[in-house]
């Protein structure tokens, strides 16, 4: 074999080889089921080996249904979502005890599939808002081997008891069938990303069960991993948890029994499994029940803000804890993801209000780390227990990041981005990048001289990513941005060296034009159209 021959076949033996390591690559990947991965306390989703930013919509309850789906998939392409949660009902999916219907969970995940989708599943089994109005009706009927939570006047309220084996093996072998069935039509597809595990879990009308069964275990020590999980010393519920000890019985049944069904079915299909919860508002802010009382202003034995740590520790097979936040009231909803964005728990808002003016915190999820942000009812079934608000800035906000959707999850799981998000009275804010200061500014056009700054009903923010030493990327809604050096105005010794207005196409930016002049003297000016600017700093 002459020398040029051996050396193209070594140039073609060496090409084959890179095919057969990036094959196996790419199949590893593919092979790769959803998980979260936490570095330097902040998580991500890994999809597919690669971080995911869950901009997701979910659906009215009753709207998981095949002739809902329709108007459904309409929906989430106005939201611009690239995920849709929708519920499982125990009631359709086992009609009858130990048959199964497949037919919604099968439509629901190939429609996803056929509108370019990833979905969450949501098991509405034993807790449903702290009811038990999702069981089936072999369930429902037969108290007696399936028991109704009793109050402490001796009354059964329609919440079944997290005491009892029956109904947990019940739930167990519903969800495990759910699981396993997701594991034939979806293990290598990977559009279904989560399973929320019940839903706002609790009880509705008694802290605590208080059957025979349930009175003798509160009588009784409390179980040593309960001490090690808050812990304390030995002695009954009452010596132990004082005031606070019907609730806390009641998350250490509930928190066991989740725990238990969320275990059971990732050994069939291991997907990241949560739990979301109606919160704890303060008496203020609950016109429809008036106390935030457990059992009254929310269900008892739920994760609320106090109970997290609790469920952390007695819930391993839960993945993370989501808050379903209905109140625009700012403070209280930064304080609330505070709450849950916890070194053992990724920060994620599985439900908020559909209205316009809950739009802004999707800017500060995003500034916090979050791995998604959905907000609730965002279909045309025609009604909404919040109204008919229009929900037309979380689809401007899903337009403006949807397409570097995957990049900004990489940024955030890098600790790379920032956000400003406007509050009334609160016209310009200071981001801090250390060598380089950013001014955001709330409203559009600058005014001036001839409009007051800000916006009407604050609602201007601001996402700024640091790429290098030097080089941002900057996007908004209603809002500018100016850099500067620290102690120093704009324009003193810095200037920009490029402001590029893009796109990323398959992982990479792809420049669309340059701006200067008035798209730059006032800082980087964004309004109407969801526009991204890659801007880089020098100074002189």
């Amino acid at each position: 074999m002459t020398g040029l021959r051996l050396r193209a076949v070594r140039r073609w033996l060496r090409f084959v080889l890179c095919l057969l390591v990036l094959t196996a690559c790419c199949s590893v990947y593919a092979a790769e089921a959803p998980r979260l991965e936490q570095k330097d306390g902040r998580y991500t989703l890994l999809v597919d080996g690669r971080p995911f930013l869950i901009l997701g919509g979910q659906i009215h309850n009753s709207s998981a249904w095949p002739s809902e789906l329709p108007q459904v998939w309409d929906s989430m392409a106005a939201l611009h979502a690239n995920t849709m949660e929708a519920p499982v009902y125990w009631e359709q999916f086992e009609p009858s005890e130990g048959q199964f219907d497949y037919t919604n969970v099968d439509q629901l995940v190939e429609g996803a599939r056929a509108h370019n989708l990833h979905v969450i599943l949501l098991w509405f089994g034993t807790w449903k808002n702290g009811n038990m109005h999702y069981v089936p009706a072999w369930v429902k009927s037969d108290p007696a081997r399936f028991p109704n939570v009793i109050r402490p006047d001796g009354e059964p309220i329609d919440v079944l008891s997290p005491l009892s084996h029956n109904t947990l093996e019940a739930d167990k072998t519903a969800f495990v069938a759910l699981m396993r069935h997701l594991k034939q039509i979806d293990s290598d597809a990977h559009t279904v990303l989560l399973i929320q595990v019940e839903n706002e879990s609790g009880n509705i009308g008694s802290i605590r069960d208080n059957s025979p069964e349930a009175n003798r275990a509160f009588a009784g020590p409390v179980p040593a991993d309960m001490l090690a999980a808050a812990h304390k010393q030995p002695g009954t519920w009452k010596e132990v948890f004082g005031a606070e000890a019907d609730e806390t019985f009641q998350v250490y049944y509930q928190a066991k029994y989740i725990n238990a069904i969320a275990a059971a079915g990732k050994q069939e299909f291991d997907v990241p499994c949560y739990i979301n919860v109606w919160i704890d508002y303060p008496a203020a802010e609950l016109p429809q029940r008036q106390l935030d009382t457990p059992g009254i202003g929310y269900p008892s034995g739920g994760a609320v803000e106090k109970m997290v740590g609790l469920w952390r520790a007695l819930a391993p097979s839960i993945d993370m804890i989501g808050p379903d936040i209905y109140t625009d009231d700012s403070p209280f909803y930064r304080q609330v993801m505070a709450a849950y964005h916890r070194p053992d728990n990724p920060l994620w808002i599985p439900e908020t209000g559909r209205g316009d003016s809950f739009a802004k915190f999707f800017f500060y999820a995003l500034g916090e780390g979050a791995i998604g942000f959905s907000p609730f009812g965002v279909d045309q079934s025609g009604w909404n227990i919040l109204g008919n608000e229009p929900w037309k800035r979380h689809s401007e906000n899903f337009a403006l990041i949807g397409p570097m959707d995957r990049e900004i999850a990489q940024l955030e799981f890098d600790g790379k981005v920032k956000t400003a998000v406007e509050e009334p009275g609160q016209t310009t804010e200071e981001v801090d990048f250390g060598k380089w200061q950013a001014t955001v500014s709330f409203g559009f056009p600058q005014p001036d001289g001839r409009r007051a700054p800000g916006t009407p009903d604050a609602h201007g923010a601001a996402l700024i990513a640091q790429l290098g030493e030097n080089e941002f990327l900057v996007t908004g809604e209603d809002a500018s941005v100016i850099f500067h050096l620290p102690g120093k105005l704009p324009w003193m010794r810095s200037q920009i060296i490029t402001a590029e207005q893009g796109i990323y196409e398959n992982g990479a930016w792809k420049p669309l034009r340059l701006w200067n002049g008035d798209e730059t003297d006032r800082g980087l000016c964004f309004h109407e159209k969801p526009e991204v600017v890659h801007v880089t700093m020098g100074t002189f």
